[in-house]
């Protein structure tokens, strides 16, 4: 394992002082697997004011955890002391945390067995729970007993199916059965803690997993819209899945993007309450997308997205099942309403809603999208106007034509627009000059 030479460096400043330290955590998981770590943690037998005094840069990140952060070119790691952390009374924070001059003792308080892992040059690799083996094997493991281990923050239940998300690994029996009944206590956690762990399980090579989350009982505390999506039947020659299920194969066909998997977990998220059966017993789910749009609103904000995100998702929830006939002027006006930097977004999205239901008409539903992708891309290599600053007049040209400034002007652009969205050939200057003259001359 090659150590960074700045995590080296502070490894060897602390024990030349008379201190350990080892590298811990995700970063030594990460390099087993021959991933390239993202952050590289450091913990030692120093205290933190002994580690303060010991580097020229540094600042408190969670001084009374114990944890400093070492400022080396640029670049921060936290350097932790060995704690041992006491009674957790709220399921998140423990009451209190002692520091101790042992290794192992800082090394069983952590989540899973491959994640309580150190490493230094001197010493080599300390692995006292067997993570290394659980690595090989693809296991996720708790330290010791699970349950104590969730008692302690609940949070590390979904952390773990998390992990298996991420790594494609499976969660050790006993592990796994503690989620399922301790599942009731992540009500504790706050809602941007989940989401976190939510977005990086919904953005992994293994979305599929949020079946577990759903299976464990962790969706029904944050998400019960899902639960409800898994027990909601299509019996409908579109579809061969349950509403949930067919979710689930949709997520997995689009790639690895936030937005986008936010979009197919959501986007039928409105099919239970908008879902009807004819006389046949064939069901149906009139405006699902536009009551969907709202409802993925409600969920996002409840999961404290911010703005940017809620807007990209809910505008491809409420559009993914548009099919206008396809038009050169159809288009124009999709690609308008959808807005063409959301227009791939929304063509990934209606391929992959389409590749996860039933064959009826798969192949003409396909060729749809792609004569839409074709004729998107017609309009975009032509330069035609699709946003009123596209025009070749602006307000200024109104107003040098006695046009007041207020409300008039943008209506008489706005009437502009809509015809040359109609034609795109009427986006010459002299043409647009001479048709406003007439809109203020009438």
């Amino acid at each position: 394992m090659n150590l960074p030479a700045d995590v080296s460096k502070i490894i060897n400043i602390l024990e030349s002082n008379g201190h350990e330290a080892y590298a811990v955590g995700g970063c030594v998981r990460d390099c087993i697997l021959g991933k390239n770590p993202h952050d590289w943690d450091i913990t030692t037998s120093a205290l933190p004011e002994t580690v303060k005094s010991l580097f020229d840069r540094t600042f408190d990140t969670g001084i009374e955890h114990g944890t400093v952060t070492v400022l080396m070119h640029g670049v921060g790691y936290e350097v932790t002391t060995y704690r041992v952390d006491g009674k957790y009374e709220d399921g998140r924070h423990p009451k209190e945390v002692t520091f101790t001059a042992s290794l192992e003792e800082d090394l069983k308080r952590r989540d899973f067995t491959i994640n309580a892992m150190a490493y230094n040059e001197s010493k080599g690799l300390v692995d006292l729970f067997g993570g290394e083996a659980d690595l090989q094997a693809g296991i996720i493991k708790a330290v010791g007993n699970p349950t104590e281990r969730f008692t302690e923050d609940a949070l590390r239940m979904l952390r773990a199916l998390r992990f298996s998300a991420q790594l494609g690994f499976e969660i050790e029996p006993a592990t796994y059965q503690a989620i399922k009944e301790l599942a009731p206590t992540l009500e504790r956690i706050s809602a941007e803690r989940i989401q976190v762990e939510m977005v990086k399980l919904v953005t992994s090579p293994h979305p599929e997993r949020i079946r577990d989350v759903y299976e464990t009982g962790l969706t029904k505390i944050f998400f019960p819209e899902f639960d409800t999506m898994m027990e909601c039947d299509q019996v409908n020659k579109h579809h061969m899945y349950t509403v949930g299920e067919h979710t689930i194969v949709a997520m997995g066909l689009i790639p690895e993007d936030k937005v986008l998997r936010l979009a197919m977990m959501l986007h039928d998220v409105a099919k239970p309450v908008c879902k009807t059966t004819d006389e046949n017993g064939q069901n149906h789910f009139k405006m699902h997308p536009v009551k969907g749009a709202d409802l993925a609103r409600e969920i996002l904000r409840r999961l404290k997205f911010d703005n940017d995100t809620v807007a990209k998702v809910c505008n491809l929830v409420k559009n993914h099942d548009d099919r206008p006939e396809i038009s050169q002027r159809n288009v124009r006006r999709m690609i308008i309403r959808v807005g063409q930097e959301n227009f791939d977004d929304l063509l990934a999205v209606k391929r992959a809603d389409t590749l996860a239901q039933s064959m009826y008409h798969r192949e003409e539903k396909l060729a749809y999208i792609d004569e839409l992708q074709r004729v998107y891309n017609e309009i975009v290599a032509a330069g035609d106007c699709l946003r009123i600053k596209d025009l070749k007049i602006n307000g200024k040209d109104l107003i040098a034509m006695g046009v007041p400034q207020g409300q008039q002007i943008g209506a008489i652009l706005n009437a502009i627009f809509d015809e040359v969205v109609e034609n795109p050939s009427l986006n010459d200057r002299e043409t647009l000059l001479n048709k406003a003259r007439s809109m203020v001359n009438c």
